[in-house]
């Protein structure tokens, strides 16, 4: 699949944002204190997606009844779903000069019907990479990786699921208004996109 930017200035890859907001002193700590180990940008990108699929767990999974959205507050409350974790790698990502956005698919629920999931792409070389920090799990090994996807799930054509192309430079919309509705994740789980 051919991902396709946004916007062709790489430069608005890079921008802090209400919800990627980079320059918030958590997300500066968090991720001065990742890169001052690291030999190069790349070992900082995999150290920081490492950290939130591991250290940050999918609320879903663990449990967890809160809404976050803006990357400070899953930083500091250590509970997200997939596109709050994606909203808290962009910005580790973007706080050391890595370009990234963020992305999408479409894919179908346990329960019957669709819902919309969140990810990342990262700039290296020249190219992009999607990456999906949402948390490993029984079925799911997502892995940092510049040598083919290794994504939580692959999107399948019969079962009406999608890979959006577009690379976001800001979370979309739809996205952030249905986090930001949400007073806990039963009541997000009513409102989740099923498109976009």
């Amino acid at each position: 699949m051919e991902l396709i930017q946004q916007t062709p200035d790489l430069s608005a890859y890079l921008a802090a944002d209400e919800v990627i907001d980079h320059r918030h002193p958590l997300v500066r700590g968090t991720a001065a204190r990742l890169a001052g180990r690291m030999v190069d940008s790349y070992d900082y990108a995999r150290a920081a997606y490492e950290f939130v699929r591991d250290a940050i767990p999918h609320s879903g999974d663990s449990g967890d009844l809160r809404v976050t959205c803006r990357a400070s507050g899953v930083l500091e409350r250590r509970t997200g779903v997939c596109y709050a974790k994606a909203h808290a790698l962009a910005a580790l990502l973007r706080a050391e000069g890595i370009p990234t956005a963020l992305c999408y698919q479409r894919l179908r629920l346990d329960g019957g019907g669709h819902a919309v999931h969140g990810l990342v792409a990262v700039r290296f070389h020249g190219a992009w990479h999607r990456q999906d920090p949402r948390g490993n799990k029984p079925g799911v090994d997502a892995r940092f990786s510049l040598q083919g996807e290794r994504l939580a799930w692959v999107p399948e054509e019969k079962f009406n699921e999608v890979d959006y192309p577009v690379l976001y430079a800001e979370p979309h919309p739809v996205v952030v208004n249905v986090l930001r509705a949400a007073p806990d994740r039963p009541s997000l789980w009513k409102t989740l996109p099923t498109a976009l």
